[in-house]
């Protein structure tokens, strides 16, 4: 019995796959105008209500916004592509991280030099395992974060559980080694997103973001973690309630 062909997709969904694919590599950044309807409808050589199909689609995703006068903007989703981070608590840290996992980029032993000092307040000379990896939310491609991991050589022998991780690795380090962390000292910092962070992050080199800061210690004072995160602006809220104490 011969197969049914499969129906192929409509044409304004597979602009609308085209143009997504550009936003989300960056060609297209947030807060930058697509080409006008005429200008799309060249491009692809299709109709101006199948090009108005498409940008209906990416509305819909939540990638877009149009107001008359202004053109077509590229905005960041909500639901997708930021995060509320609320936390006040070492189990906090874990209950935030549900629902996004990390990607690990590369990990490998690093002696730290005076650049990476300055970067990290480690004394020059210590040897540190570095790890770099992105952080998504589940369901988009598009990554909330950069993280620099670096474990203390006590603990280094984590390395070999990180292959498959995509989870905090901090708890790792407790159950493997029979350590607790017991405060985790928080730092943000607004900065420029560096050349070597924009292209993984799909942002310009030069935008706005937030390094959040996570210094992991023990019982005894010892450092056995820092994460320095890299958050493009729109992709990354910290929040804070605060309550009045009565005496």
């Amino acid at each position: 019995m011969p197969e049914k062909a499969v129906p192929e997709e409509p044409l304004y969904l597979q602009i609308a796959k085209v143009l997504k694919q550009e936003i989300m590599k960056g060609d297209f950044p947030v807060g930058a105008q697509l080409p006008t309807e005429g200008e799309l409808c060249q491009r692809f050589s299709v109709s101006r209500y199948t090009v108005r199909g498409a940008l209906g689609q990416l509305r819909d995703d939540g990638l877009i916004s149009s107001r008359r006068g202004a053109g077509t903007v590229v905005i960041p989703p909500p639901s997708i592509g930021s995060r509320n981070f609320g936390a006040m608590s070492i189990e906090d840290l874990l209950h935030f991280a549900s629902g996004s996992y990390i990607v690990i980029e590369w990990m490998k032993m690093v002696t730290v030099d005076k650049a990476l000092a300055e970067r990290t307040g480690f004394d020059v000379g210590e040897e540190w395992l570095s790890v770099r990896a992105l952080g998504f939310n589940v369901g988009s491609e598009i990554p909330l974060g950069l993280a620099d991991y670096f474990i203390h050589r006590d603990f280094a022998g984590v390395s070999r559980l990180l292959e498959s991780h995509k989870a905090p690795i901090f708890p790792l380090i407790e159950d493997l080694f029979g350590v607790r962390m017991v405060e985790v000292r928080q730092e943000i910092s607004a900065i420029l997103v560096p050349a070597e962070l924009a292209s993984p992050l799909l942002v310009e080199v030069g935008s706005p973001a937030l390094e959040v800061r996570h210094t992991y210690k023990l019982a005894n004072g010892q450092i056995a973690q820092l994460t320095i995160n890299t958050h493009p602006s729109e992709r990354y809220r910290h929040a804070v309630t605060m309550r009045r104490v009565k005496n």
